[in-house]
């Protein structure tokens, strides 16, 4: 029998989707399942999108440019204007996704054994993407206690070597939903000019903030024009996951030109996806303003929730729509597959994620599982419900 390659054997399942088999079959079995695993906002897709695609009336769905349509491009240029953000269609490559920018990124960037420093938890895929292109994740440890704010300096510097290329944050962050802060971005960048290493900065959840909390980026900063790779996605922030665009960003010309073999070398992003992105940008303010207030509301909902059960933890994050909680359990993985395969209340249960995914530190995020708040609140209400009670019950709960 053929042999399974090391790479193929070392990618590690996602944490978010490895427990659906066992939702179908609870589902199977007439249990009702709240799905709080997954990023999957259910807030309509923006209706300029939508009419996009329906008013799509090419003859041929063509390849597109491998950098992404310009009209596309010179559209995203506007958009991060608004943002604060100078940049020109020759600094952006469109992407299947942020994922498929981020393997560019890596792949451009970095050669197999460099390191990549990433503050954990931090989005599981990262470790998935670092083993397709054969970096090493080297994590530094953020701390639930303190909401997982960024580690001190020192403790970067503790873990750079030759092998460093880079540091990796999500800002606001999956799976904490924390949001760095200016001075924050400020000590990364010091880091970043000091050892002459890559910003890879993800973005994606940029409209995701809240307590009057503001977004600030790294392409924001002077001084960092060879250092920042920007990556960014429409799937949160119009709803629109399953149009799988994104993009990364950078001005730095050296990285553009050879990150552009990779996007050549898969032909080019989806077409349909990049014509409903493009209208999306000039989505009205109020779509954002309504989907802040529905969000805040539904993470007050789940953090007060959490912290009235006995034994748990919960942060209040300032951004994205993900909480990590600490509960009291023995092993979150048992637990979030014990929810599926051997828990209901009264006939319902709650798929959640459990945290030991969003660490590359073996051992880190056994006590602790992610949230999603992407479901209505009545639904978020029972789950909560849902997660006191099998707690009750739940035999591996630590006192």
């Amino acid at each position: 029998m053929p042999s399974i390659s090391k790479k193929g054997l070392q990618m590690p399942a996602s944490p978010i989707r490895k427990l659906v088999p066992y939702a179908e079959e609870a589902k199977k079995r007439g249990v009702k399942v709240y799905h709080l695993n997954i990023g999957q906002p259910d807030i309509p897709t923006t209706e300029l999108a939508l009419q996009a695609i329906r008013n799509f009336d090419l003859k041929v769905i063509e390849y597109s440019h491998s950098a992404g349509i310009l009209s596309y491009r010179k559209k995203l240029t506007e958009y991060y204007h608004k943002h604060g953000i100078e940049i020109t269609p020759d600094q952006i490559i469109v992407a299947a996704g942020a994922s498929e920018a981020i393997l560019f990124a890596m792949s451009t960037c970095m050669d197999p054994g460099d390191e990549i420093i990433i503050p954990e938890p931090f989005y599981a895929n990262y470790n998935g993407f670092a083993v397709n292109t054969g970096v090493v994740v080297i994590p530094i440890n953020s701390n639930i206690e303190d909401g997982f704010a960024l580690p001190p300096i020192s403790e970067f510097e503790k873990v750079i070597t030759p092998r460093t290329k880079a540091i990796m944050v999500c800002n606001p962050n999956n799976p904490t939903g924390y949001l760095y802060s200016q001075e924050e971005l400020e000590i990364l960048k010091q880091l970043a000019l000091k050892y002459d290493l890559y910003l890879f900065a993800d973005e994606v959840y940029r409209e995701f903030c809240y307590d009057g909390r503001k977004h600030h980026s790294f392409m924001q900063m002077e001084g960092l024009d060879e250092n920042v790779i920007l990556f960014d996605s429409v799937s949160k922030r119009y709803s629109a996951c399953g149009v799988r665009v994104g993009c990364m960003i950078t001005r730095n010309k050296d990285v553009i030109a050879n990150a552009m073999k990779f996007a050549q070398a898969r032909l080019s992003p989806p077409t349909l996806g990049q014509v409903a992105a493009e209208a999306a940008v000039d989505t009205p303010d109020s779509y954002f303003v309504e989907v802040e207030k529905e969000y805040l509301a539904r993470r007050n909902v789940v953090v007060e929730a959490i912290n009235k059960i006995p034994g748990a933890f919960c942060p209040n994050p300032s951004g994205a729509f993900y909480v990590v909680a600490r509960l009291p359990i023995d092993d979150s993985d048992v637990f979030c597959q014990w929810l599926l395969e051997s828990f209901n209340y009264k006939g319902e249960t709650v798929m959640l994620a459990p945290a030991t995914g969003f660490y590359s530190t073996p051992g880190k995020g056994k006590d602790e599982i992610r949230i999603s708040y992407v479901l209505k609140i009545e639904d978020l209400k029972q789950s909560m419900i849902c997660l006191e009670e099998a707690l009750k019950v739940y035999p591996g709960r630590n006192s």
